[in-house]
């Protein structure tokens, strides 16, 4: 089915939702969450590059987590919605929704920036090196 979203024509349901609609996949699901893989995280929807796997750990919080995004490859945008005020994660190429930031959690590794990127897999496509 052809539509007049370009988007909608290109993502799957799931991708869609969380890419173009802002939400989020569940906890522990996603594809990248324990990857360990050597490589560039792109944008699913765009293919630009977001995130190496340097700056990659595990947080425990059931996504993918980033110390630090490439230069200039997200925006920020304040976020109001579930009842709290959060920094939405954007795509600065195309827009898409990718997460959100948190910072002063104290779960980064030492040796890395006290943030943490909290990304859907769902919004990312894994190019290893």
């Amino acid at each position: 089915m052809v539509t007049n979203d370009p988007w909608r024509d290109k993502l799957t349901d799931a991708e869609y939702r969380v890419l173009r609609q802002g939400g989020t996949e569940p906890a522990f699901t996603g594809e990248y969450t324990d990857t360990e893989t050597i490589g560039v995280y792109c944008c699913r929807a765009c293919g630009a590059e977001l995130f190496t796997s340097d700056t990659k750990y595990h947080s425990g919080c059931g996504w993918p987590s980033f110390a630090d995004a490439k230069n200039a490859a997200v925006k920020l945008l304040e976020d109001r919605s579930m009842g709290m005020l959060r920094t939405e994660v954007r795509c600065a190429n195309c827009d898409s929704h990718l997460g959100h930031l948190f910072s002063g959690e104290g779960l980064a590794p030492k040796d890395m920036p006290d943030e943490r990127y909290c990304i859907n897999s769902i919004s990312l496509k894994l190019r290893p090196a």
